[in-house]
């Protein structure tokens, strides 16, 4: 049970993907406030492909909202689909790869100081080739595969700032075994 109280809630924007409201609580010090939440619609999905030379494929992806472009994982929202199903479009509309094995690495949440946007990350192997079909779309600039090693380097390194990709390659790499 929350120590947050929420008195009333209104929707100040809503659009198929997300919903933003302004909601009057009082706070657990039993102030009142005003509490700004972003909702996801459907949860996202963030897809880990590990090739079978232990490679792991990211996206370089030109990002709207900051200006930047980020390396990623492939990753979307699920569109209420099953979270597998929502990886499989989301790896082969990425990366034009397709996976043999999936393994669901467990629930994450994003932003969880502004925002409800649950997610499922997932581990996919046995990669082969595909048809990529939304790289324009999603601002997609090119695709690597870079080995364990490197990937590591790369968030330590500060060169991968996305946390949900983070996140999503720290649960990849403790499933296997590359740190702990």
């Amino acid at each position: 049970m929350s120590a947050w109280q929420t008195r009333t809630s209104r929707t100040v924007y809503a659009n198929a993907w997300i919903e933003v409201r302004e909601d009057a609580v009082t706070r657990p010090d039993g102030g009142e406030g005003v509490y700004g939440v972003v909702r996801l619609r459907h949860p996202a999905v963030f897809v880990v492909p590990v090739t079978d030379d232990d490679e792991v494929v990211l996206v370089e992806v030109d990002r709207y909202p900051t200006g930047r472009r980020s390396l990623e994982v492939p990753a979307g929202g699920s569109d209420g689909q099953d979270p597998v199903e929502a990886g499989r479009r989301e790896l082969a509309e990425e990366t034009g790869l397709v996976a043999n094995t999936w393994q669901d690495l467990g629930e994450v949440h994003s932003l969880n100081g502004v925002c409800d946007a649950p997610g499922r990350v997932l581990l996919a192997r046995g990669l082969r080739p595909g048809a990529a079909t939304g790289q324009a779309e999603e601002g997609i600039v090119a695709t690597h595969r870079l080995p364990w090693a490197r990937v590591l380097d790369l968030v330590a390194d500060g060169t991968i700032t996305d946390n949900e990709s983070i996140a999503a390659l720290m649960r990849a790499a403790i499933a296997l075994g590359r740190v702990r």
